[in-house]
């Protein structure tokens, strides 16, 4: 098995966290850092991906001001999300090829094609889906969408990159206990009529931050096969 650092950071603002997967990345395509999973929370933060259209965010300067939001267009994949304290954000950076994860050098242009990027983004909702089923909670998949649902709402949002030498970049978002009233600033992900939901929602005694952790580094082990070297808390 490969192994995988993960690195729990508490609470980051958007814009190291966005830094700091860029120095990892350069470093892991390098062969000088092994994959990594950084697990954190960010300040109020509404993110809009490559597909992202301004028209779905719907809260003016001022209300973004007095609510305390930062936005950032970023270069994942989909359109506008939310992120803030009480979501646990994953940001896995691993070298991708056909097979999973990959930790040789390997000629980058040969590399690439190879990537299966629609697959990858599977893996990382089984990872969740594994993760929220040790916690009490049955989700699953909406066809032709991306994330992960519990009854037709929307519990985790995923939106990533492949870079230039076939490291993912950016990930997952799951509602843990955030404040869901965030989610009236925006049309989450472009999909107007959808609703999203927590496990504070679900369950009436929500399991803790570093449980939930727990249960995700445990299904990310599972999904792509990997052992975890970690200090987070339990």
């Amino acid at each position: 098995m490969h192994e995988c650092e993960v690195r729990c950071l508490g609470l980051v603002p958007y814009q190291q966290a966005w830094d700091l997967q860029a120095e990892l990345a350069a470093q892991i395509a390098l062969g000088k850092q092994i994959p990594t999973l950084l697990l954190l929370e960010h300040p109020h933060t509404y993110t809009f991906g490559r597909r992202g259209q301004a028209a779905n965010l719907l809260w003016g300067e001022e209300q973004l001001k007095q609510r305390g939001v930062e936005v950032y267009w970023v270069d994942r994949g989909g359109d506008v999300t939310y992120h803030g304290p009480g979501q646990l954000v994953g940001y896995p950076l691993i070298p991708l090829e056909t097979s999973g994860m990959v930790t040789s050098n390997q000629n980058d242009a040969a590399l690439l094609p190879q990537a299966d990027y629609v697959g990858y983004l599977r893996q990382l909702e089984q990872v969740i889906i594994q993760a929220l089923h040790q916690l009490g909670v049955e989700a699953g998949r909406i066809k032709n969408l991306t994330g992960v649902w519990v009854d037709g709402a929307k519990i985790a949002a995923i939106g990533v990159k492949v870079d230039a030498h076939g490291i993912t970049r950016h990930g997952f978002a799951l509602n843990v206990a955030p404040d869901m009233s965030y989610w009236n600033g925006i049309i989450g992900c472009g999909l107007a009529g959808y609703s999203v939901t927590s496990l504070a929602s679900l369950l009436t005694a929500p399991p803790s931050m570093p449980t939930v952790i727990q249960a995700v580094i445990a299904a990310f082990e599972d999904v792509f096969q990997v052992t975890c070297k970690t200090t987070c808390p339990a």
